[in-house]
């Protein structure tokens, strides 16, 4: 997963306004301890601009991109590491109500973004926008996620997709094609189910993974629904939801998915010996796949799972996070150079190179064989793009309904329990949501 996400089991709840006095002492606790997590913290250095980040990993990457920014902007970039997703949220609030903000920071689309802008501590980068629109840079419909009551906020730091990967030698063998109906996709899976192969990856370990299949289920089942359900407009009880229960609970009872402790990191080496068949996942995961000695296009390709019904229209769930502002930032106009030329091509090869996935910006062809399949299907069949479930409602909303769909994947609960239970806290969080924003 490329964003961060708090909606692990057991862990606090999402950080936001409502919860800002009361994490108040630990968010004071957790800057005293951040000389080691933002290394020397947001102090100015000459040619370099500082960005908030809760992912270590791509320290590397961030210095390429910044190399690549350095002759348009005339800064590099200084990741400041923080690798606890909790601590990170609630340092970086606090630190935006100081005058020590970074230059940029990396943060959630969609609600994620909106439960801070609504703060008034981000920068307004509407005008940003609009450039990157005349120079075809941004698509239609990215702006939504991006935005708060009609202003943007950010701008997309990566785009992926959640798509099926598969073992094309394991199909050829099996006599199998990626499949384009639903009939097509249970054929394969009851096929790879006989020769001894478990045919889908299936998981709530590390919590926000439980709610893939619940998004893409209910996504191939109605786009349309999806979207209203993630907008409190329909209800968790209706019969959408459950017909996607149903279908789940069909394929964990036929034994088509890996038990619900599975850790997704054994998936790309489980899909190249040939224990995996097939593997829903956001597309930065092809890197994963390529790491293991898979060579995209000739040992692993990737479709979109098929609708469940032929008339719904095809959807894919998309994700991003997103680079922003702080009004407070400690160099505010080398941050807004920054942000302002981050989908430059010439920075978008580099930082999707490093990533192994495409880019928000839809001239930039990613250099994976397999990802850049998967953009051009999204373009010649103009497939409906859904925010992922992770930032497509309040954060409060979404880490408990990922909790009881855990409970749901490892039989505790029953699909009507799961749904009234979502559909309770639904009722709650939209409630709360729309007292906070009066």
């Amino acid at each position: 997963m490329r964003s961060f996400d708090t909606t692990r089991t057991g862990s606090a709840p999402a950080f936001d306004r409502r919860h800002f006095l009361a994490a108040a002492g630990a968010g004071a606790a957790g800057l005293a301890l951040t000389g080691c997590a933002r290394g020397d913290s947001t102090a100015v250095v000459p040619g370099a601009v500082s960005i908030s980040t809760d992912n270590g990993s791509w320290d590397d990457g961030y210095r390429k991109a910044g190399e690549a920014l350095k002759p348009l902007t005339g800064y590099g970039l200084r990741p400041l590491s923080n690798p606890e997703a909790i601590s990170y949220k609630q340092v970086t609030q606090m630190t935006l109500q100081t005058d020590r903000a970074s230059d940029m920071i990396k943060w959630g689309a969609g609600y994620e973004l909106k439960s801070l802008a609504r703060g008034g501590q981000l920068t307004d980068l509407s005008r940003l926008w609009q450039r990157y629109e005349n120079k075809g840079w941004v698509r239609e419909g990215q702006r939504a996620s991006m935005s708060y009551r009609g202003k943007v906020y950010g701008v997309p730091l990566y785009e992926s997709h959640y798509v099926v990967f598969y073992n094309k030698r394991l199909f050829a063998r099996l006599e199998l094609r990626p499949p384009s109906t639903w009939d097509e996709l249970t054929h394969c899976a009851a096929v790879l189910k006989r020769n001894g192969v478990v045919p889908f990856v299936a998981t709530q370990f590390g919590s926000w993974p439980a709610y893939e299949w619940f998004q893409e289920l209910i996504s191939k089942i109605d786009p349309d629904f999806y979207r209203a359900l993630m907008a409190g407009r329909a209800r968790y009880t209706d019969d959408v939801p459950r017909r996607a229960l149903d279908i789940w609970q069909d394929f964990i009872r036929k034994g088509w998915m890996t038990p619900p402790d599975y850790d997704q990191t054994n998936g790309a080496p489980g899909l190249k010996a040939g224990r995996i068949g097939m593997f829903l996942h956001g597309t930065w995961a092809a890197q994963g796949f390529t790491e293991t000695g898979m060579r995209p296009g000739k040992d692993y390709g990737a479709f979109l799972m098929p609708t469940v019904t032929k008339s719904a229209r095809k959807s894919v769930i998309t994700e991003s996070a997103v680079l922003a502002v702080p009004s407070s930032a400690t160099r505010h106009k080398a941050g807004m150079a920054s942000v302002g030329a981050w989908l430059a091509p010439p920075v978008q090869r580099v930082w999707t190179d490093f990533l192994g996935d495409g880019s928000a910006n839809p001239v930039v062809r990613a250099g994976n064989p397999v990802v850049a399949q998967v953009k051009d299907t999204l373009a010649r069949e103009r497939v409906t793009r859904l925010i992922r479930y992770g930032e497509a409602s309040p954060p409060n909303l979404v880490q408990g309904n990922t909790q009881d769909i855990a409970s749901f994947m490892t039989q505790q609960s029953s699909p009507d329990e799961t749904l009234r239970s979502m559909d309770e806290r639904a009722m709650d969080e939209w409630a709360a949501w729309k007292r906070d924003e009066a």
